[in-house]
C-alpha cells in the first residue's frame, strides 16, 4: 500500500527532504541538490518512493499476492523464483552458513506463537507458549531442511520463509543506487532508523546523523559524521513484553523457539552497505550477551545500548 510522498525544502539545512511511508516505516530522502526544484529531481524522488513500495508489494508477508506469499502458499512443492529473490535467498544462505544457523529466514513461523507490538496488543495481557508448542512448531523451522537449487526453492509442508531481516536494508542499497545514478549529487536514504549515504555534502562536510535512544524518540544516544556508507539499528525497543520479571523481545533464537536471553536493548552497526550492517546489528543480537564480543570480532564500528548503559 502507497503513501503519499511529500517534497520540501528545508533551507535551514539547505536540504531537498522526502518523506513517505513504506514497509510499516517512515522513510526520509535528504538531497544536497541547491535550491532549486527541477523535474529531473521530482521524477527521481517519485521513482525512488515507488521502487520503495515495488519491493514492499514483492514480499510483503502481509500481501496474500506478494512473491513471498505465494512461496510460502506452495510449500511441499518446487517453486522457480525470479533473479531477485534469488539473490535475496542467496544472501540467506550465506548468512545461515555464516551464523552457524542464528540467522534464518524460516524462523517467521514462530509468529504464530510469539505476537509483539499491534499483533500482541490484540491478545490482552501476554503469556509465554508452553514448551511443547515452541517445540512442535520448531518442527517447521530450519533452513536446513529447504531444498534450494537456484532458481528452484522447495520448503517442507509447513514451512515458510520472510525477508523480514533484510528486506528493508536491501531496499535502502537500491533506493541510494538508483537515486545516485539519476542525479549525482549527495543524498542520504532512511527507512526507519536505517540509512545510507552516497558521498559527502557539497562543501565537503560529512552527512551528521543521531543514533536514536532505544527508550525515547525524541532522544539520541549520541551523533555521528559519516562520509559516505550505510547505518542500520537492531533492537527490542518497541517490540517486546515483560512477564513475571521476564522481558520477551520480538529477536528470536530460531534454534530454540524463544526469544534472545541477555540480548541488548539495541544495536547500531556502521558498513558500507545497509544489507551488510543489518546483518551484523541483527546477528549481534543473536548473540544476546556476547554481543559486543561478536561485534568486536567482526571489527564494524557499533554503538550498544543495555538497560544499565
Amino acid at each position: 500500500m502507497t503513501s503519499a510522498l511529500t517534497v520540501t525544502h528545508d533551507k535551514e539545512r539547505q536540504l531537498w527532504r522526502t518523506t513517505f511511508t513504506a514497509m510499516a516505516s517512515p522513510c526520509e530522502i535528504l538531497v544536497d541538490a541547491g535550491a532549486q526544484q527541477t523535474d529531473t529531481l521530482q521524477s527521481a524522488l517519485e521513482a525512488a518512493a515507488e521502487e520503495a513500495w515495488r519491493i514492499e508489494r514483492k514480499f510483503s508477508r502481509f500481501r496474500p499476492d506478494s512473491v513471498l506469499s505465494q512461496i510460502n502458499q506452495n510449500a511441499g512443492k518446487s517453486v522457480t523464483v525470479d533473479p531477485e529473490t534469488a539473490q535475496l535467498l542467496n544472501f540467506a544462505d550465506q548468512c545461515y552458513a555464516l551464523s552457524q544457523g542464528l540467522f534464518d529466514i524460516t524462523s517467521g513461523t514462530l509468529r504464530a506463537l510469539w505476537r509483539f507490538g499491534s499483533d500482541a496488543t490484540a491478545q490482552g495481557a501476554f503469556k509465554p507458549p508452553a514448551d511443547a508448542a515452541v517445540q512442535s512448531v520448531l518442527q517447521h523451522v530450519g533452513w536446513d531442511k529447504v531444498q534450494w537449487d537456484a532458481p528452484m526453492l522447495t520448503l517442507l509442508t509447513g514451512m515458510q520463509i520472510d525477508f523480514g531481516g533484510i528486506g528493508k536494508e536491501y531496499a535502502v542499497d537500491r533506493l541510494c543506487a538508483l537515486l545516485d545514478q539519476a542525479l549525482d549529487v549527495p543524498l542520504v536514504v532512511n527507512m526507519g532508523g536505517d540509512l545510507r549515504c552516497n558521498r559527502p555534502r557539497t562543501n565537503g562536510e560529512p552527512w551528521v546523523l543521531g543514533i536514536e535512544h532505544p527508550l525515547s524518540v525524541h532522544q539520541a544516544i549520541g551523533a555521528l559524521t559519516l562520509q559516505a556508507g550505510a547505518l542500520a539499528t537492531s533492537g527490542d525497543t518497541r517490540r517486546a513484553w515483560e512477564h513475571q520479571g521476564q522481558r520477551y523481545g520480538h529477536i528470536l533464537n530460531p534454534k530454540t523457539g524463544w526469544p534472545v536471553v541477555g540480548a541488548p536493548r539495541s544495536v547500531t552497526v556502521a558498513a558500507d552497505t545497509c544489507t551488510e550492517a543489518g546483518i551484523f546489528s541483527t546477528l549481534a543480537m543473536l548473540h544476546g550477551p556476547h554481543a559486543e564480543a561478536f561485534l568486536n570480532a567482526q571489527g564494524v564500528p557499533h554503538w550498544v545500548f543495555r538497560e544499565e548503559s
